[in-house]
């Protein structure tokens, strides 16, 4: 499969999964997982408190953070003596794309209200906001695998 056919596959995994329900890095770490052939409950349980900008503090979007873990299944080491670069420059290309694409990469200055608020909250339902995050999840997915591709030659 192609990287772009294998990207946008991911991409619209994590989608799916985020208009199941699922956050944004518990979607994206579940989508890059299942295409490397991970399956494990732990998964979106290790992800959870990375969603809504790391538990809703003004942090790092999660739909990245989900596609930062998804970069460490797949490129991060095992041991000591692994080099931790292949998942170090993976993770530098996915945050430069990510903030090019976007603009940012903190969940309250991409969405423009902090979710840790009564008003950020009702701004985020009032002007529709989880549209704004299932793109972020998606792109965020799609940049991860094809970055992973890449990688993986």
């Amino acid at each position: 499969m192609k990287s772009d056919e294998f990207a946008a596959n991911i991409r619209k995994s994590a989608e799916d999964s985020f208009a199941s329900g699922l956050y944004c890095a518990e979607s994206v770490v579940l989508a890059l997982a299942n295409a490397q052939g991970i399956k494990s409950d732990l998964l979106p349980k290790v992800a959870t408190a990375f969603c809504s900008g790391m538990s809703r503090t003004c942090g790092t979007c999660g739909a990245l953070t989900g596609a930062i873990m998804g970069i460490g299944l797949a490129l991060g080491r095992t041991n000591a003596d692994d080099s931790v670069q292949p998942s170090y420059a993976a993770t530098q290309e996915l945050i430069k794309e990510f903030e090019q694409e976007f603009g940012a990469r903190e969940c309250h200055v991409l969405l423009g209200c902090d979710l840790n608020t009564q008003e950020g909250q009702e701004t985020f339902l009032e002007q529709g906001l989880n549209e704004q995050c299932a793109k972020f999840t998606g792109k965020a997915a799609e940049i991860a695998a094809r970055i992973i591709s890449t990688a993986n030659g």
